[in-house]
C-alpha cells in the first residue's frame, strides 16, 4: 500500500506570483505541492480576517505551510487555524522584534503610507529611469517577471500590515530559513534559524539547489531541522 503524500501548500512573497516556486521541486511519491495565490483585502480589513479569507484554499488536513518573505508572516497566522503540522519560512521574520531599525522607524512615522505603490504597476517606466545600470534593470525585470499583483489596494494593505504586524514574541515550533546575505531582513537581527551561507532575499529563485536538497527532509522530520 503506498504511503500518503504530504500537502504542502506554498506562500509567495509581496505581490508575487506562485511562480517564484517554479524552480522547486520536491518528489512527487512523498509530497503533494500546491501554490496559494494572493487575494484582494477588503477595506480596512485586519490581518487575521484576510488570513482566514486565504486560507479556504486549504482543503487538506494537517498540511504543512511554506511562505517566503510576506508569505511567511501570512504562514504563521494562518497556522493555527488550519491546524497545520509545520510552519516553514523563508526569507521573513517570525515577529516584528526581528524587523530592521529602518522598518521600525517606517512603523513608528507611519511613512510607509508615503511609499510609491504606484511604481510597482509601471515596472516598465522606472527601468527606463535606469538605461545604463544593468544590475538594477535585471533585477527590475526579475520583479517584473514574477509580479502577481499590481493592485495599489493591495500593495498599500500589505505594507501597512507587515510593518504593523503584532506579533513579538516567536512561535519556537516555526522553523526558519534565512539566507546570510539577506538585505531586506539582515541576519544580524534573526535568532534561531536555518543559515543558508550567501543565500539572499530572493534565494528561493537563485538558491533553489539548496532548496530542492534539504527542503524534503525539513519537511518530512518530526523534529527541527539540524544542519
Amino acid at each position: 500500500m503506498s504511503m500518503e503524500r504530504i500537502p504542502v501548500y506554498f506562500v509567495p512573497g509581496l505581490a508575487s506570483s506562485p511562480r517564484i516556486f517554479e524552480y522547486i521541486k520536491l518528489p512527487q511519491d512523498k509530497f503533494e505541492m500546491h501554490m496559494i495565490d494572493w487575494i484582494i483585502p477588503d477595506k480596512g480589513e485586519s490581518l487575521q480576517h484576510y488570513c482566514r479569507r486565504l486560507s479556504v484554499v486549504i482543503k487538506h488536513p494537517d498540511p504543512v505551510l511554506v511562505g517566503v518573505s510576506m508569505g511567511g508572516i501570512i504562514v504563521q497566522e494562518m497556522g493555527a487555524m488550519v491546524g497545520a503540522r509545520k510552519v516553514i519560512i523563508i526569507s521573513s521574520v517570525k515577529c516584528n522584534t526581528e524587523f530592521p531599525k529602518r522598518m521600525w522607524f517606517a512603523r513608528n512615522t507611519r511613512l510607509y503610507k508615503l511609499f510609491p505603490t504606484r511604481l510597482m504597476q509601471h515596472l516598465d517606466k522606472v527601468k527606463m529611469i535606469f538605461p545604463r545600470n544593468n544590475k538594477i534593470r535585471r533585477r527590475l525585470e526579475l520583479y517584473e517577471k514574477f509580479l502577481g499583483v499590481r493592485d495599489k489596494k493591495y500593495l498599500d494593505w500589505s505594507f501597512k500590515n507587515i510593518l504593523e504586524w503584532k506579533r513579538a514574541v516567536p512561535d519556537e515550533s516555526v522553523i526558519h530559513i534565512h539566507g546570510t546575505d539577506d538585505a531586506v531582513f539582515p541576519a544580524r537581527y534573526i535568532k534561531n534559524f536555518i543559515p543558508v551561507k550567501g543565500g539572499t532575499h530572493i534565494m528561493i529563485i537563485d538558491r533553489f539547489g539548496w532548496m530542492n536538497e534539504h527542503l524534503p527532509r525539513i519537511i518530512s522530520e518530526n523534529e527541527v531541522f539540524k544542519k
